[in-house]
């Protein structure tokens, strides 16, 4: 159960994070929740944290995620006492049928190319529909450190969205002679594809355009700690 404040603030950190990818500035929230100080933005964030519901990130400035949804509607002492009514507060902040599950169809070098896998009844990885937006996805395991310096780091999991086009500098998940796939960066030129790690101790890999294929495009990291 929620209180008021806390549900204030972490509907807005969730609207916050899906609009600009990064968290609101403690100004912001201070702001948006009607806070006198930041020590009161604080309060509620540690709350928050403690509780498993957001979780911040050490990797760079701003950075957050939310860890879970509540199961059941915020609940606070609002007065009201109409059934009707509080069946509506339970609507607008009911999430649970936000969550869809994704299929992690096995691991995949970060470094080294490997076989692809396709489990379709391994296990799976509950996202918010909304975080992720229109479109089929899967996940992957990261094995190895070829993209370590874009943040994706040997044991995480990478949210992909299944597609066959992607613009220069995109991550992808590039399938080379049909039967190996690797997460890079990708530059297309002409009639070549260059596969580009990003960590200095690999090379890029070009190959002609006929020997690669995409099959999805990053959406999303999640990181285990």
């Amino acid at each position: 159960m929620l209180t008021q404040k806390q549900s204030e603030l972490f509907k807005y950190i969730d609207s916050y994070l899906k609009k600009h990818g990064i968290a609101p500035s403690f100004e912001e929230m201070k702001e948006a929740c009607g806070l006198k100080s930041k020590s009161g933005v604080f309060s509620l964030m540690k709350s928050l944290i403690d509780r498993g519901f957001i979780e911040q990130l050490p990797y760079r400035a701003r950075a957050m995620s939310i860890k879970k949804y509540p199961e059941m509607s915020y609940q606070y002492d609002t007065g009201m006492s109409n059934i009707t009514a509080i069946a509506e507060e339970k609507a607008k902040f009911d999430y649970k049928s936000d969550i869809i599950n994704i299929p992690v169809y096995g691991k995949i070098a970060a470094g080294t190319p490997i076989d692809a896998l396709k489990d379709t009844n391994g296990p799976t990885i509950p996202i918010s529909s909304s975080v992720l937006g229109k479109g089929n996805f899967y996940a992957l395991k990261i094995e190895g450190d070829s993209m370590i310096e874009a943040g994706i780091h040997d044991g995480d999991s990478v949210i992909i969205k299944e597609t066959d086009y992607a613009e220069n500098g995109k991550i992808v998940v590039a399938l080379v002679d049909n039967q190996q796939a690797t997460l890079k960066y990708l530059k297309k030129e002409k009639d070549k594809v260059s596969l580009i790690p990003a960590n200095k101790n690999y090379e890029t890999k070009t190959f002609s355009a006929d020997r690669v294929k995409i099959q999805g495009e990053l959406a999303l990291l999640i990181r285990n700690y």
